[in-house]
């Protein structure tokens, strides 16, 4: 039983961090013209420095949060397969420092688009190209890791064993963001406020979900 609540503090450990993140990256990316001036991080000059100072710190304090919320599925599954397991733990790790790299840059590549007025015209432009070569080009990366990591989840549900029931697996982290993505896009008034924070939305869900079946799972285990 000691185990279990253990589980169960991890999970609500992973569900704080995806909501101080969201907060955070809410904070450092939105604003009612986002939608329409992505390019050249153009939206930026919408938010207000105190937004973006606040946002970059909610998101830096609420990130470790994440890790333990991995360590929450990790023992979700491990009943399962403990090879799998132990394989989306490490993306799951993975995708975080990685997407904790890029969300660390966003209040100074903000600043950056702040000064635009007073920066040479050839500099600001150099600084804009250096920033997407080595920071936007994570966003890809973590595309990828999270597809990759998806994958292993689904494999480890399906293969059974794990505390989740099998339909857990049709709401793995590359289908929920997939779907809050096109739903974002298909209805902006909803969008504009969604898609800067995608990844945290997606990850409340599945925290959520996680801990709704372990739940589950203790009361059966009472009635048993």
């Amino acid at each position: 039983m000691k185990t279990k609540k253990t589980i169960k503090l991890l999970g609500y450990l992973g569900l704080i961090g995806s909501i101080l993140v969201g907060v955070g990256e809410y904070l450092l990316h939105y604003s009612p013209n986002i939608l329409g001036h992505a390019e050249n991080y153009e939206f930026f000059a919408f938010v207000s420095l105190n937004h973006m100072t606040l946002g970059h710190f909610f998101a830096v304090i609420g990130l470790p949060f994440y890790f333990a919320g991995y360590l929450h599925i990790y023992q979700m599954l491990k009943p399962g397969n403990e090879t799998l397991a132990r394989m989306v733990l490490g993306i799951g790790f993975i995708a975080f420092a990685v997407g904790g790299v890029w969300i660390g840059s966003r209040a100074s590549v903000g600043n950056i688009v702040h000064l635009k007025e007073s920066i040479n015209a050839e500099a600001y432009s150099n600084l804009l190209a250096h920033y997407t070569r080595h920071m936007e080009v994570l966003v890809q990366a973590l595309r990828i890791i999270v597809a990759l990591l998806s994958v292993v989840f689904v494999i480890a549900i399906l293969k059974g064993g794990t505390y989740y029931k099998k339909w857990m697996a049709i709401f793995s982290p590359i289908v929920v963001l997939i779907t809050l993505a096109v739903s974002g896009m298909a209805i902006p008034v909803i969008g504009q406020h969604t898609l800067p924070i995608l990844m945290n939305i997606t990850h409340f869900i599945l925290f959520s979900l996680s801990l709704y079946q372990l739940n589950n799972l203790f009361k059966t285990i009472k009635n048993d």
